[in-house]
Order: structure tokens, then C-alpha cells, then sequence
């Protein structure tokens, strides 16, 4: 007798429901699984082994063929455990299941004793079996988080007799409820002093997820100003909580309830591989690029990452996506991430930024090197560049209490305080909103150049003024296209229907053309 059950694995981010036929047949006791399992797929053998019999069922002593199908595709991790043995009891008579197994989607490893354990990817898989329109998913208690996202009938079950009693008619399914997702507010620079300049950097990048550059000596704040960028970037949509939560949960992380509605902050160390950074391995996980999908990477100490790895970025900053290739197939990863790096002007730290006390110790050929390690087509793909000097007196004197506030303000346009900030940035994202209904892009950053070419209303002067501007300074078709989108991010802010001659300016000024220069 051969019976199909219904189990899933995950490609990439996504889930790929899986045929577990079980055969028993005359013969000597042989347990066989068959269809590109992996080895924690042909360890089940064990696990469904021991979970059967401390269940209280008879593990038969028969020859049994466990096909995974589609053959071809190779399945991972121990999610198949509960579908396998589920399948042998029903081939054998021990139960008489009142569901149609074909129906339903199986989930769960099983432990010695049969309970059951949650695996990564619950999510990814929940998502494709309500797409698919299977009547209901069965998983492991401990699956509750994500079984409340996917919105779709599931029975939760603390071990393999429970979900046989489910399987008998003994408990039904329900949807499970969702937890109340934490309220949102914006977060302010205030505990920030001086750096008008790059506060408004910052403030531009928030607010049309625009790639910056950070650059400065030691102990001037940009690690600090990169780390409250978050505070200023709107709340995930339900949509993208969703996008994220399933990568966390492929990646086998969980971010904790207080945190959903925020967005990913990864700040990986220099010393990390290519792998580690882009995605890779075998099987592939994600990497930190796309583990900050809809969210911040922060590149800390730029031209200490490997050249190799910082050369990985390139495709990723353009079209939003990962394609990790393998032998026996390719996998995509989502990575649309807003990119922050910060380093050195030169080895020392002070070239460009020297004082009486902090003068660079440099040499002519050292500055180059260090430079060098920056490729030109990764410096271009950076749309605000800004310099972060030393603090002066005044601004650290006002962090004192009762010390008096340092004198004059930033640029125009500089954020005044919390609620000012918080106005403009909802004001521009509103803007956004409305700009990108209907379209894949969220952002002033993501714009194509189609789609630039209708939402940049540009005034004559400032068409003249960038005109001139792109043909003295010889920036490239992606720079040109980049600081467009500056200005009219700059635009939104100001609340202006159109990019005028000021906002273009500004949006050059942080441009990286003169890239040796600017350091």
C-alpha cells in the first residue's frame, strides 16, 4: 500500500512543498529514502525510528521505500521527519487518519521521544502551502509566532500522538492569532553633538534610503551617527515584515516581538568572507547582505574589508538581489538594503583633518594604497559622501550639564529638534507613499531611470544647473542618475513639488566625484 503526505523544504527564501509516498512491502527490514535527500533528511531514519516506537506505535518490520518528490530537486533539513512518519503509520494500518492527508502540510522534526521540534524556514513554508490551498498546516508548538503570520488554518502540536490525534478527528485547526504589533515612533540626533553637516546626511539618507559614506578621524562620531540612522527610517509595512520574518526564519533566527516593526540593522565585522557577506555555502544561507533586506548595512572601517568581498556589493546595490549558483541549481536571496560605511581619510586617521595635536604621520604611498582599496565602481555607487571632522569645543562643552549650547546651527535645512525631524521625515515618506503606488519601488533610492524621468519635475534652472554640473565634473551615467534622486529626496523634505536650482546643488555637493580628492 503506498500512501502521499504532503511535507516542505525551502529553496532560497521560498518553500517547496514536498510528495512523501511511503511504500511497505515484503522482505527483509530495510528502510530506504530515496530523492536527493541530504544527510539530515537520511538521518531521519533514526529519529522516525525511535519517535514511532516511544509513541507508543509498532515501527514495522518491513521493507519500507520513503520517495521524496520532485526527485530532482534536493531536500534539506529535518522538517520531512513528521511527514515520513506519519505516512509509515497510515501505510501500516495504526492509524485511520479522518483528514485527507493530501490536503494537509506536514512540518516538524521529531525528537527520540516523539515530540516535536520547530525548523528553520516554518514560515517560507507556511506562506507557499496557503498559496498552494492546502486546507491547513500542521506544526510544532513552538511554531506559534510564525503560524500566526502565515493567517492560514494550522494545528499546533507538542508531539507526534498529538498530531495523529488531530489526523483522527480528536482536535481541529484553527487560525492563530496574531500578537498586537508594537507602536512606532521616530527617533531624533539629539544626543549627537555638532556634525551639523553629517546630520543632514543622514537625514537625506533616511529619508529616500540613499547610500552614504562616512568619512572622518578617529573619534569623530561616525560609528555613532551610523548606529541612530535606524531611528529615523519609517516602520516595516506588514508586507515587509513579512519579507523579513522569513528571512530570519530561513536563516534560523527570530527577531523578538518589540523589534518587527523595526527595521534590520547588521554592522558585520571587516574580517567577514565573501560568503559571509554576500550568501553562500552548501547548502546556501543568506548573508549579511540579505539579512539587512528592507533595513541598514553598515560597513564599519570600509577599506579593511577584502576587496573581494566589497567588490560582491556591486550587484546587489543595483538590483536589490542575490543569485548564489550552484551545480545543482541557483538560489535568489532578496537584498534591497540601504548601504552606510564609514572609514579613515588615510592609515593614521588625520590626513585632511589635522590639528595642533593630530597631524598625519602618512606617507604619499600609503594614502594611495589605502585608497586603492576602494574601487572606483564601488565609490560610485555611494550617493552622499560627507566629511565627519573632530567635534569642536563648543559642541562638546553643550553635551555638559549646564554647559551652554554650541553657537549657530548646520545647513539649511539641518534638523532643529525631535519633532521637527519627525515631521519632515513623515512628510517625505508620505510623499513617497503616494509617488510609488502601484510600483515595486518604495524609495527616492530604488527609483529606475523611467521612472526618474516622470517623478523628477525639475525647474529650468535647475535642469541648466545639473546639465553644467554633469559635463564639468564628468560624473558617470550611474552618478548622474544617483544625485537626481538626491535632489529629489532634498525636494521632499522641503516639501516642493519641484526640484529646484538649491536642491540640485546640495545633492552635487555630496556627490563623489573627485573621489582622490575628497579624501
Amino acid at each position: 500500500m503506498v500512501v502521499r503526505v504532503f511535507g516542505a523544504t525551502v529553496e532560497g527564501v521560498v518553500g517547496l512543498p514536498v510528495a512523501v509516498e511511503v511504500d511497505l512491502s515484503g522482505g527483509l527490514p530495510v528502510f530506504d529514502i530515496v530523492g536527493l535527500p541530504d544527510g539530515a533528511v537520511r538521518e531521519a531514519r533514526e529519529r522516525v525510528r525511535a519517535a514511532i516506537r516511544n509513541s507508543g506505535f509498532q515501527f514495522p518490520l518491513r521493507r519500507i521505500t520513503v520517495s521524496l518528490a520532485p526527485a530532482d530537486r534536493r531536500k534539506e533539513g529535518s522538517g520531512l521527519d513528521l511527514p515520513i512518519a506519519v505516512a509509515i503509520l497510515a501505510a501500516d494500518g495504526q492509524i485511520r487518519p479522518r483528514r485527507p492527508l493530501e490536503r494537509l502540510l506536514l512540518v516538524g522534526e521529531l525528537s527520540l521521544d516523539g515530540g516535536l521540534k520547530a525548523v528553520r524556514g516554518t514560515l517560507a513554508m507556511g506562506l507557499m502551502a496557503k498559496e498552494a490551498g492546502f486546507r491547513a498546516i500542521v506544526l510544532p508548538a513552538e511554531s506559534r509566532p510564525e503560524a500566526a503570520w502565515v493567517r492560514h488554518p494550522a494545528f499546533l502540536g507538542a508531539s507526534l500522538r498529538d498530531v495523529v490525534a488531530y489526523l483522527e478527528g480528536k482536535a481541529e485547526a484553527a487560525v492563530v492569532p496574531s500578537e498586537p504589533e508594537p507602536s512606532h515612533t521616530y527617533g531624533d540626533l539629539d544626543d549627537v553633538f555638532g556634525q551639523p553637516a553629517a546630520k543632514r546626511a543622514l537625514l537625506i539618507a533616511a529619508a529616500g534610503f540613499h547610500s552614504a559614506l562616512l568619512i572622518g578621524p578617529p573619534g569623530a562620531g561616525k560609528t555613532m551617527l551610523a548606529e541612530r540612522l535606524p531611528r529615523l527610517l519609517p516602520p516595516l509595512d506588514e508586507a515587509e515584515m513579512r519579507e523579513v520574518m522569513t528571512i530570519y526564519d530561513v536563516a534560523g533566527m527570530r527577531r523578538p516581538p518589540e523589534e518587527r516593526r523595526r527595521r534590520p540593522f547588521r554592522a558585520p565585522h571587516h574580517t567577514i568572507t565573501t560568503a559571509g557577506l554576500i550568501g553562500g555555502g552548501n547548502p546556501p544561507r543568506p548573508g549579511e547582505v540579505t539579512l539587512a533586506h528592507r533595513g541598514v548595512l553598515f560597513l564599519d572601517e570600509l577599506p579593511e574589508f577584502s576587496r573581494r568581498a566589497l567588490e560582491v556589493l556591486r550587484q546587489p546595490l543595483e538590483s536589490g538581489r542575490v543569485w548564489i549558483g550552484r551545480t545543482r541549481g541557483s538560489v535568489v536571496y532578496p537584498a534591497r538594503f540601504l548601504l552606510i560605511a564609514a572609514m579613515n581619510p588615510c592609515p593614521c586617521g588625520y590626513y585632511g583633518f589635522e590639528d595642533e595635536r593630530h597631524r598625519c604621520r602618512c606617507r604619499a604611498p600609503e594614502i594611495a594604497r589605502y585608497r586603492q582599496k576602494i574601487s572606483g565602481p564601488i565609490a560610485d555607487r555611494f550617493d552622499l559622501v560627507v566629511d565627519v571632522p573632530r567635534p569642536d569645543g563648543f559642541s562638546l562643552w553643550s553635551a555638559v550639564p549646564g554647559g551652554e549650547p554650541a553657537p549657530g546651527g548646520g545647513p539649511p535645512g539641518t534638523p532643529s529638534g525631535a519633532s521637527d525631524l519627525a515631521r519632515r521625515l513623515a512628510a517625505a515618506f508620505e510623499r513617497q507613499h503616494h509617488r510609488f503606488r502601484g510600483t515595486p519601488f518604495r524609495f527616492n533610492g530604488e527609483m529606475d531611470v523611467a521612472f526618474l524621468r516622470k517623478a523628477a519635475a525639475i525647474t529650468p534652472a535647475a535642469r541648466r544647473l545639473f546639465t553644467e554640473a554633469v559635463r564639468q565634473a564628468a560624473l558617470t551615467g550611474r552618478g548622474a542618475v544617483r544625485a537626481l534622486r538626491v535632489a529629489r529626496t532634498i525636494a521632499d523634505l522641503d516639501d516642493a513639488a519641484e526640484v529646484a536650482e538649491a536642491h540640485v546643488a546640495e545633492a552635487l555637493a555630496f556627490r563623489v566625484d573627485g573621489w582622490d580628492e575628497r579624501l
